[in-house]
């Protein structure tokens, strides 16, 4: 179950309570309220007549403690502790949790020294990691606690910051994006470039080529040509030699001397 169903269900038997009580039985329902260790919200029960119908009498004290415990912190208690009753252990451990979510609303850093003095966190009401060097706690998260008067109209100011942040962030994207495909389609183009003139280097080498081949195989033809008339019987390399030579005698020639 989380935090946020959790709380949903104390707060609405409290609720409950606190409209079927009044005077002393009531101030019990709210130390109850103020010390359980699961409960972190207090203005539903605030918003109840039988508890606001507490001012003014002789248990409106207890009114102000839980005006405290929905919006005070621990250093307001110890201010004010000589008009407030006197809280027990879960209270006083229930107050110091509620402090570190007043300051984790506006500090995502927050001083280690400072925890170590006062604080007790537990419960997962305020998640992060201790800083051993630098001697701090950074918040991750911190569960939400009740609005202060006058604290909704910072809250709308801060998500308006926000929301302009993301559409600030969402332009430059898309502006990003729109360069990335103006740049992919300028590289697709130059590569089709430099393949279209691969191709007409390699057709006018192929061309040439062909030309050079050609003049070579008709120069060989001529070359063979006249090697053959030099060296075929009865050419002109063999009638010199045969001019050269003596003749040989017959039997004819013989039987004539």
């Amino acid at each position: 179950m989380d935090i946020e169903q959790r709380q949903a269900e104390l707060i609405d038997a409290f609720v409950k309570q606190a409209s079927t009580h009044n005077g002393s039985a009531l101030a019990t329902v709210i130390v109850e309220a103020t010390s359980h260790p699961s409960l972190f919200a207090f203005s539903e029960i605030l918003a109840v007549p039988n508890v606001v119908e507490l001012g003014g009498t002789e248990n409106s004290v207890y009114l102000d403690m839980l005006r405290l415990f929905a919006h005070g912190t621990w250093s307001d208690y110890k201010s004010n502790a000589n008009r407030l009753p006197q809280l027990v252990p879960d209270q006083a451990l229930k107050l110091k949790q509620l402090t570190v979510l007043t300051l984790a609303e506006t500090n995502k850093v927050l001083p280690y020294d400072q925890l170590m003095q006062e604080l007790d966190v537990t419960n997962g009401i305020v998640r992060g990691k201790l800083d051993q060097l630098r001697r701090c706690f950074e918040v991750q998260f911190a569960a939400g606690r009740d609005l202060r008067p006058g604290q909704l109209g910072c809250m709308i100011q801060t998500l308006s910051n926000w929301l302009g942040t993301s559409d600030n962030l969402l332009l430059s994207i898309q502006e990003k994006i729109k360069w990335a495909d103006t740049m992919s389609e300028s590289d697709k183009k130059h590569r089709k470039e430099v393949e279209e003139r691969i191709e007409e280097v390699k057709k006018s080498f192929s061309v040439k080529g062909w030309g050079e081949v050609t003049h070579c195989q008709q120069a060989d033809i001529d070359f063979r040509g006249h090697e053959e008339i030099y060296s075929e019987p009865g050419g002109v390399m063999d009638y010199e030699e045969d001019r050269s030579r003596p003749k040989r005698e017959t039997a004819s020639d013989i039987l004539k001397r």
